[in-house]
């Protein structure tokens, strides 16, 4: 099979031919049509978030794909069928350990998953847990790009329903302006939110999802003073405030996270699932006597797959949201500046292993 290689940090991804994956027990062999690029992906690859990854190795974190053997338990996968391939793979004998096939390895102890599940979707060809993989029914193979949007879906999927968002409830999304963020203001709506506070600090895309989703959603540009965020937050709430679910990035500032706990309601809860690396000052006092849970969520549970699908069978979610741009497997390098540049909302930067 041809892939995108990634033989050493810093260097462009090479396009080889690697021995085509075996099936075993456990394990199915899927022809990947389509995998999503992140935006992050180009920091990945030269080193500077620091991700455990062994070299060289074939990247890519899930996608889009059609059975082509299953290992002799499977008992209803078929070839041929449409799957969703989910890159949280989980040690069988202690869940603590986990990897992101062709993506990164959390712990040491999780080296030997990443060796044996090592290449992800930037390939033709991708072996992965029988558990792994999810049927999406019959689509159109010209929409398997858009498909990739569950994966995008899917992450503040399992923040909500780590929270057990009810229909009615308010919510505010902090870092509403990126990828998941967005996506996260989309399922909250399709899970019946009555209110959600979408904040970040570029004006136009927040407007451009209050367009979009309607009056449901209310933006606040964020402006890095924490009072007046916690503020403008509470304001634009126009009453309790139920839940947070922070996808802040990396970059941003402790207060950007601490306005939006602290305008959290008594009893809310606050589900942690971005990149903040600065310490949190949290007031004990507060999270005490308001009795607010706060908690760090990472990725969502299996059976949110199949229950992602059925919201976007049933219409609840529509995928047309995305704007694709797809990528033969040989634009690879162009792929990943491509979604480095372009990594709002509503872009999804595809690969399309299945054409060149």
């Amino acid at each position: 099979m041809k892939a995108a290689v990634l033989n050493a940090f810093g260097e462009p991804l090479a396009i080889e031919t690697l021995p085509d994956p075996q099936p075993a027990a456990g394990s199915v062999v899927v022809d990947v049509v389509a995998a999503g690029v992140t935006g992050y992906a180009a920091n990945i690859f030269n080193g500077s978030r620091n991700y455990a990854l062994e070299l060289p190795v074939a990247p890519g974190a899930g996608g889009i794909g059609r059975v082509r053997a299953t290992g002799p338990d499977a008992t209803r996968l078929k070839p041929g069928d449409w799957v969703f391939c989910e890159p949280t793979i989980r040690s069988r004998d202690d869940a603590v350990d986990t990897i992101l096939q062709g993506w990164t390895y959390r712990t040491e102890t999780a080296l030997p998953l990443h060796r044996l599940y090592h290449h992800g979707a930037y390939a033709e060809q991708m072996m992965v847990p029988t558990e792994n993989v999810t049927r999406i029914g019959d689509i159109d193979p010209a929409d398997a790009g858009r498909w990739c949007g569950l994966g995008r879906l899917l992450v503040p999927y399992g923040g909500l329903l780590a929270g057990d968002l009810k229909a009615g409830e308010t919510l505010v999304v902090s870092g509403a302006t990126g990828g998941f963020g967005g996506a996260g203001v989309a399922v909250a709506l399709a899970m019946g939110a009555a209110t959600v506070v979408a904040t970040g600090r570029n004006a136009s895309t927040l407007d451009d999802l209050a367009r979009r989703f309607g009056p449901r959603v209310r933006p606040v540009q964020m402006t890095g003073v924490e009072a007046d965020d916690r503020q403008n937050i509470i304001e634009a709430a126009g009453g309790r405030i139920d839940m947070v679910l922070d996808f802040l990035p990396r970059e941003a500032s402790a207060s950007q996270a601490q306005a939006a706990i602290l305008a959290v309601s008594a009893g809310g809860q606050v589900m942690l699932m971005g990149g903040v690396r600065s310490d949190l000052a949290l007031n004990y006092n507060v999270l005490m006597h308001r009795e607010i849970t706060l908690r760090g969520v990472w990725m969502y549970p299996r059976d949110a797959i199949p229950r992602m699908v059925r919201m976007v069978r049933a219409g609840l979610i529509d995928l047309g949201q995305f704007d694709l741009t797809e990528f033969t497997l040989e634009q690879a390098n162009a792929a990943v500046a491509h979604a480095a540049a372009n990594a709002g909302p509503r872009q999804l930067t595809i690969l399309r292993p299945d054409r060149g």
